[in-house]
């Protein structure tokens, strides 16, 4: 393999890496950190269009919430197929 062969496959693999690999990487980190956040309140949308508010935060290693659809109608949801929070709600004042 040649010297020029080589920087090229260098240069490549750093394009991809910049272009493709690390917002990749961001943004997954974003969700992380917005999933956290979750609370009581919050407005959210899921991966498949559905649209509630949070009624309840499960703390226990379920990772999920309940979310109100409608009213009186409560749904069970996987933390990580939230796809958006439209409106976060302030943090309770101690």
């Amino acid at each position: 393999m040649r010297a020029e062969d080589l920087i090229m496959l260098l240069l490549i693999f750093a394009i991809m890496y910049f272009l493709l690999i690390r917002p990749q990487q961001k943004k997954l980190k974003q969700h992380a950190t917005m999933l956290e956040g979750l609370r009581r309140g919050d407005q959210i949308i899921t991966q498949g269009g559905v649209v509630g508010k949070i009624v309840k935060v499960k703390e226990d290693d379920s990772n999920e919430v309940e979310v109100e659809i409608a009213k009186d109608v409560k749904v069970r949801v996987v933390k990580s197929t939230i796809a958006t929070v439209i409106n976060k709600t302030e943090p309770a004042k101690t």
